[in-house]
């Protein structure tokens, strides 16, 4: 089972080397690796250039398989689709440009995760815990763990620790890249049937890790715009199941009322 990794980047020469370092370290999986630049100007490209070079007869040690590219685009995630378009694995996930795996053998654990028959035949989606650390990469400043979170959050605008979160690539297949122009209330539209559809797995243990450097200068649209229509499910999402349920108890007594 394949692995495609994805790296939406621009201006990211600080932090690159280290998740594409993290990326050669695993063992025991086949994977292919993609870093979609967004012609950047900081010497991030001519990185991509020297590990290119580097890594031209990885591929007869183990499976590997490196891609690159550097041109303006639309923002993040219209890099994310560049990507996954190219993509060629069977699983797909997202590895940001100052991401690290947690260990050696952590996409093993994935295409374990996922299984070849039985029940991980079923999985869909895989997500774990992640962490934040300080700039010696080894202090955390921060632990995500994903064990309270559930697929039915999603419509309610809760979302799993997105870096540790792996989706089989036919799924993109059946409903699509992201939509470019959407705000955050459309895409959750896209998260709740995915949520609905699909089966997930909570991998145990800790999968990826954050340097405290965060990559900010990424692109403009790091951080998307949010409708009335997204504020009013983000306001709204304890207040709506306890509408629900109230609306529910006022019908069944009604209901009953009637019948007298």
């Amino acid at each position: 089972m394949k692995v495609t990794l994805i790296t939406a980047c621009f201006n990211s020469a600080v932090t690159l080397p280290t998740a594409i370092d993290s990326v050669l370290s695993q063992k025991g999986v086949d994977v292919e690796y993609i870093v979609v630049d967004g012609g950047s100007r900081d010497g991030t490209v001519e990185i991509l250039k020297d590990y290119e070079k580097k890594l031209f007869n990885l591929s007869t040690i183990q499976p590997f398989n490196f891609l690159w590219l550097s041109e303006k685009d639309n923002g993040m995630y219209d890099a994310i689709n560049k990507g996954i378009k190219m993509a060629t694995g069977d699983i797909v996930g997202i590895l940001n440009a100052d991401d690290m795996f947690e260990s050696e053998n952590t996409l093993a654990h994935v295409v374990e995760a996922f299984g070849s028959g039985g029940v991980g035949e079923r999985v869909d989606c895989v997500y774990a815990d992640i962490r934040f650390v300080k700039d010696d990469l080894q202090t955390t400043s921060r632990y995500y763990s994903a064990k309270h979170w559930k697929p039915w959050m999603l419509q309610w605008g809760k979302m799993p620790p997105h870096p540790s979160v792996y989706i089989r690539r036919e799924l993109f297949d059946r409903y699509g890249v992201y939509k470019l122009g959407y705000d955050i209330g459309v895409v959750m539209i896209k998260a709740i049937l995915l949520s609905l559809a699909s089966v997930f797995l909570l991998m145990p243990g800790l999968l990826v890790f954050f340097s405290k450097a965060i990559d900010k200068t990424h692109h403009k649209s790091f951080v998307p715009k949010i409708s009335f229509l997204g504020r009013f499910a983000y306001a709204t999402r304890f207040i709506m199941p306890l509408i629900f349920i109230g609306v529910m108890v006022a019908a069944f007594i009604f209901s009953n009322r009637a019948n007298y």
